[in-house]
């Protein structure tokens, strides 16, 4: 049997549809999070390598496209990293939530520049 089928899972790990929404959360909120579970459930089950090479291979490919196809594929990222992001705000911290905001920055900052904008 393959590594991925024996991987064990961290104790603190749960699925990512498993969890309900925080009482009081904004119907918004909600609402994202129920039609995220499916992706989410998509990411949590494919095996470990797949996210990070895709993640990397859009980046480079975003830095090595001329014009509005790199600049499309960094915001893609960008946009990516972002709902990550709001799906997990509630439970980060203030350090990870600047993190977090300045990877998004940082991703549609190199957009901007590859668009050929400025």
């Amino acid at each position: 049997m393959s590594p991925e089928q024996h991987r064990p899972e961290p104790a603190d790990r749960r699925s990512p549809a498993g969890e309900p929404s925080a009482p009081g959360a904004s119907r918004l909120r909600r609402t994202v999070e129920e039609r995220s579970a499916v992706p989410l459930l998509v990411l949590h089950n494919a095996p470990r390598w797949v996210l990070p090479v895709a993640v990397v291979g859009v980046f480079f490919s975003g830095l090595l496209l001329p014009g509005i196809a790199g600049a499309l594929l960094l915001v893609l990222l960008a946009a990516f990293f972002a709902w990550l992001g709001y799906l997990a705000w509630p439970r980060l911290s203030g350090a990870e939530r600047a993190m977090r905001c300045a990877v998004v920055a940082v991703l549609l900052g190199l957009g901007v520049l590859q668009s050929g904008m400025f």
